[in-house]
């Protein structure tokens, strides 16, 4: 869709990511650009920059005040180039070992830049919500996410380091506001990058459910036929990546299994990259093929469904800004049992059951907690949906807003400034 100049501040927010490949930055996007559009203001437009031909999962973000802005064809054809080189390199062993190997000799590496498309489009403020942003003159704000690869640095290829420690520091350079999701975040950007606490805004990420109609009674029958559920399971929607700790979790599974006799059925979504042989293989040698189901990328309805359907959520991640999925179980009413690492402890406050992520016996007590105790099921339940309201995309909108205004260098309300000083909550 051509983009039409009004009177307004124009903000575009970058959407250039291809269905179900960036997880739960796609869920942001969808959830942030649709609270954007329900808040009761006419001074703002905004411009999803996105590719034309993989558009569908942004749609339900689209509407009066939002419409998307085409990304040109060489970006996208270049994005389809590099997702297919990391596929084939990641599956060859003698190639990764080359791309270790070149990598290791510091090869020149290109910060993106501008294209010309945003700035043509009319964009007053541009809001790069992946960590793959350009540079341009453009006011920015910049979302860094994490800094998972100064922490785990065995889980990225030499090539990949290089490329966030260049890129993240041009684009938090460039930028005029870095956001952090939670304090722990930006204390860590602090830290390790040393930005200036003021250049820091914290916004913790809303729910994001309301951008799907919730599921009926059908939805969930045709959910429980579609993908073969069993009567009872604990869910983990997360791509396969290594830091998301699948294999500590299924041998968990294994170990509850063996130990206690217990069997945990667990039913595992999310986009299957490079790392899933692996944890398949774990599986079929753990012999739990019965207990231990994939279901890959599903759509926001079924998301909703498998929350609803859930005995509980476990979320064993090693290392996270924000857990998405953590929040949309609250909201949905699913009892949580979550890592205790980075961000995690201070986002889910007393609402969930705690463990070690690097502790198998520790996974495994918290799954037999969710599957087991019927007292603490409904005791978390309650507490999630307390904590749900926390995350209320409105108000979390309009310190967005807020903040386009200041980048911009409009004239903020007493509102706008509330928002943005009111102190974190996470």
């Amino acid at each position: 869709m051509k983009a039409v100049k009004g009177n307004g501040l124009r903000v575009a927010i970058d959407a250039r990511s291809r269905t179900g490949s960036t997880g739960g930055v796609q869920q942001f996007t969808v959830g942030l650009l649709a609270s954007l559009d329900r808040l009761p203001d006419r001074d703002v437009d905004y411009l999803a920059l996105s590719y034309a031909d993989d558009r569908a999962w942004l749609m339900p973000a689209l509407g009066h005040r939002v419409r998307s802005l085409d990304a040109p064809l060489p970006m996208m054809r270049q994005g389809l180039l590099g997702a297919a080189r990391r596929i084939v390199v990641s599956r060859a062993p003698f190639l990764r070992r080359v791309r270790s190997n070149i990598a290791s000799r510091r090869i020149e590496m290109r910060v993106p830049r501008t294209d010309g498309t945003v700035e043509q489009a009319g964009v007053e403020v541009m809001h790069f919500v992946r960590q793959s942003a350009f540079l341009t003159e453009l006011p920015s704000i910049y979302h860094p996410w994490d800094l998972q690869h100064l922490h785990l640095p065995e889980f990225f290829t030499a090539e990949q380091l290089q490329w966030r420690e260049i890129t993240y520091r041009a684009f938090c350079d460039r930028a005029m506001r870095v956001v952090a999701a939670s304090s722990w975040t930006k204390a860590d950007l602090m830290q390790k990058m040393g930005i200036a606490e003021e250049k820091i805004v914290v916004i913790p990420v809303a729910n994001d459910l309301d951008t799907a109609p919730p599921p009926s009674a059908a939805d969930l029958a045709a959910a429980r036929v579609t993908f073969n559920l069993p009567d009872r399971f604990l869910l983990y929607p997360a791509q396969t990546w290594p830091h998301k700790n699948h294999i500590r979790l299924i041998e968990a599974i294994a170990h509850l299994r063996d130990t206690r006799e217990t069997s945990v059925n667990l039913v595992l979504t999310g986009y299957q990259n490079e790392h899933f042989p692996e944890i398949r293989s774990l599986v079929r040698r753990l012999r739990l093929s019965e207990q231990v189901r994939f279901l890959g990328f599903v759509t926001p309805l079924q998301v909703q469904a498998l929350y609803r359907l859930a005995v509980g959520l476990i979320f064993p991640s090693l290392f996270e800004g924000w857990g998405i999925p953590i929040v949309e179980a609250f909201q949905a009413g699913t009892p949580v049992a979550s890592s205790n690492v980075t961000s995690l402890p201070s986002m889910v406050g007393d609402a969930a059951f705690v463990f070690d992520p690097y502790d198998v016996e520790s996974i495994g007590a918290a799954a037999a907690t969710l599957w087991s105790d019927d007292v603490r099921r409904r005791q978390l339940t309650e507490r999630g949906l307390a904590r749900a309201r926390l995350f209320d995309p409105e108000p979390i909108a309009a310190t967005y807003r807020a903040l386009y205004r200041l980048v911009a260098g409009r004239l903020i309300s007493p509102a706008d400034q509330l928002a943005l000083s009111a102190p974190p909550f996470v």
